[in-house]
Protein backbone atom coordinates (compact mmCIF):
# COMPACT_ATOMS: atom_id res chain seq x y z
CA UNK A 1 0.00 0.00 0.00
CA UNK A 2 1.51 3.24 -0.63
CA UNK A 3 1.39 6.50 1.55
CA UNK A 4 -0.06 9.64 1.25
CA UNK A 5 4.40 10.48 0.95
CA UNK A 6 4.73 7.78 -1.64
CA UNK A 7 2.18 9.51 -3.73
CA UNK A 8 3.09 13.20 -3.21
CA UNK A 9 6.53 11.72 -4.25
CA UNK A 10 5.53 10.10 -7.50
CA UNK A 11 3.85 13.12 -8.49
CA UNK A 12 6.40 15.27 -7.68
CA UNK A 13 4.03 17.55 -5.55
CA UNK A 14 5.55 18.90 -1.99
CA UNK A 15 3.20 19.40 1.28
CA UNK A 16 3.33 22.47 0.51
CA UNK A 17 1.63 22.20 -2.78
CA UNK A 18 -0.96 20.56 -1.37
CA UNK A 19 -1.50 22.80 1.28
CA UNK A 20 -2.11 25.76 -0.79
CA UNK A 21 -4.70 23.42 -2.77
CA UNK A 22 -6.32 22.39 0.09
CA UNK A 23 -6.76 25.80 1.48
CA UNK A 24 -7.82 27.22 -1.88
CA UNK A 25 -9.98 24.50 -2.23
CA UNK A 26 -11.22 24.12 1.16
CA UNK A 27 -10.69 20.35 0.72
CA UNK A 28 -8.89 17.95 3.76
CA UNK A 29 -5.43 17.93 3.21
CA UNK A 30 -5.90 14.15 2.30
CA UNK A 31 -8.05 14.47 0.06
CA UNK A 32 -6.50 17.61 -1.85
CA UNK A 33 -3.12 15.23 -1.93
CA UNK A 34 -5.20 12.63 -3.95
CA UNK A 35 -6.57 15.69 -6.31
CA UNK A 36 -3.78 16.74 -6.81
CA UNK A 37 -1.98 14.13 -7.70
CA UNK A 38 -4.40 13.12 -10.03
CA UNK A 39 -4.39 16.97 -12.00
CA UNK A 40 -0.26 16.81 -12.29
CA UNK A 41 -0.91 13.78 -14.43
CA UNK A 42 -2.60 16.08 -17.46
CA UNK A 43 -1.53 19.44 -18.94
CA UNK A 44 -4.96 21.27 -18.01
CA UNK A 45 -4.35 19.90 -14.61
CA UNK A 46 -1.29 21.26 -14.03
CA UNK A 47 -2.86 24.78 -15.30
CA UNK A 48 -5.50 24.54 -12.77
CA UNK A 49 -2.87 24.32 -10.17
CA UNK A 50 -0.99 26.89 -11.40
CA UNK A 51 -4.22 29.11 -11.60
CA UNK A 52 -4.74 27.91 -7.89
CA UNK A 53 -1.05 29.31 -6.88
CA UNK A 54 -1.80 32.43 -8.48
CA UNK A 55 -4.95 33.32 -7.33
CA UNK A 56 -3.86 32.31 -3.48
CA UNK A 57 -1.01 35.04 -3.79
CA UNK A 58 -3.37 37.55 -5.13
CA UNK A 59 -6.00 36.60 -2.67
CA UNK A 60 -2.78 37.06 -0.07
CA UNK A 61 -1.73 40.37 -1.33
CA UNK A 62 -5.39 41.92 -1.29
CA UNK A 63 -5.39 41.41 2.00
CA UNK A 64 -2.45 42.48 3.05
CA UNK A 65 -0.84 39.15 3.99
CA UNK A 66 2.53 39.96 2.56
CA UNK A 67 4.49 36.94 4.37
CA UNK A 68 1.53 34.79 3.43
CA UNK A 69 1.87 35.79 -0.50
CA UNK A 70 5.46 35.75 -0.34
CA UNK A 71 5.72 32.21 1.20
CA UNK A 72 3.02 31.21 -1.38
CA UNK A 73 5.29 32.72 -4.37
CA UNK A 74 8.10 30.24 -3.24
CA UNK A 75 5.56 27.39 -3.33
CA UNK A 76 4.56 28.25 -6.69
CA UNK A 77 8.20 28.77 -8.18
CA UNK A 78 9.22 25.39 -7.12
CA UNK A 79 5.85 23.78 -7.98
CA UNK A 80 6.33 25.23 -11.98
CA UNK A 81 9.90 24.45 -12.27
CA UNK A 82 9.10 20.75 -11.53
CA UNK A 83 5.63 20.62 -13.38
CA UNK A 84 6.49 23.30 -16.43
CA UNK A 85 3.67 24.25 -18.87
CA UNK A 86 4.00 23.41 -22.28
CA UNK A 87 3.43 26.55 -24.06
Amino acid sequence: MLSLRDCLDYCDLTEEDVDVLAEHEHLPHDVAAHVACGLVQTPDGIVLIDHVMEDLIEQARHSGLLDKAEHVSHVYARFKATHPLAH
